[in-house]
């Protein structure tokens, strides 16, 4: 009997719409990025927070994303909602290296240093970026699906406490790090000029954009991966089945 392959259980269609609005606005953020004015004390390095903001913002959503699936998960033992976990905690760790980089950069040209040991928000970013690189080391390293999706559900929970601590640091502790300038205790003070009020405004709404449709993409694709594991009756990850082809004249072929 023919096993069964990526082709024998076609996915549903990727929502296109999705994409394309994305693209449309990650096209006018990056628009609306040259075009702004540099900033009186900043200069042109200002502009990195169109993508840095952003970036940790939609890392922020991603990472509840999977918190609330993860809880949904423990109570009522939905598949679907692990993979719905598990797919935004794996963008929220691109969107998090994104605004470490990003923030290194910035810090390069503001700051005159790379990396500073004693700013507690750089610190406290980088402990969330590898606690969810954690989380996802625990799921590659559980084949059977239903004890995967209960420890990296209960993984996921404990992780987010240190988003909080993230955003809050600047105001927790003493820092190198500029204060929140949008998700503020006193909403009705913001300290983003006007003139990059747009540009970030549109910049957020392309990365949650962004984060839908990657986030659609990547569900249907576990989907798959699993529907195919189930076919062919084993709980390995689908990458694992993969063996290399074998090379003219191996074993006296």
């Amino acid at each position: 009997m023919r096993r069964p392959t990526l082709a024998d259980t076609a996915p549903p269609k990727t929502p296109v719409l999705i994409g394309a609005v994305s693209l449309c606005l990650l096209v006018g953020a990056l628009y609306l990025a040259l075009t702004a004015p540099p900033d009186q004390q900043q200069g042109e390095a200002a502009k990195l927070l169109f993508v840095h903001v952003p970036s940790i913002i939609t890392a922020y959503i991603a990472y509840g994303i999977g918190l609330i699936s993860a809880i949904w998960y423990l109570i009522r033992r939905s598949m679907a909602a692990d993979r719905i976990s598990s797919s935004a905690i794996e963008i929220g760790v691109v969107f998090t290296a994104i605004t470490l980089a990003t923030g290194m950069i910035w810090g390069r040209y503001v700051w005159g240093v790379w990396w500073d040991w004693g700013d507690a928000r750089m610190i406290s970013t980088a402990v969330l970026f590898f606690l969810y690189l954690g989380y996802l080391a625990l799921r590659r390293s559980i084949q059977d699906p239903r004890i995967r999706a209960g420890r990296c559900a209960v993984l996921g929970i404990v992780a987010f406490v240190q988003v909080p601590i993230v955003h809050y640091s600047v105001l927790w502790m003493r820092t190198l790090h500029q204060g929140a300038t949008i998700i503020r205790p006193d909403l009705a003070n913001s300290t983003v000029d006007s003139a990059f009020g747009l540009p970030l405004g549109v910049s957020i709404l392309a990365f949650l954009s962004l984060l839908l449709f990657l986030m659609s993409v990547r569900v249907r694709v576990t989907s798959l991966e699993d529907d195919l594991s189930r076919r062919l009756g084993t709980d390995q990850p689908v990458g694992a089945l993969i063996v290399p082809p074998r090379l003219q004249g191996e074993n006296g072929g």
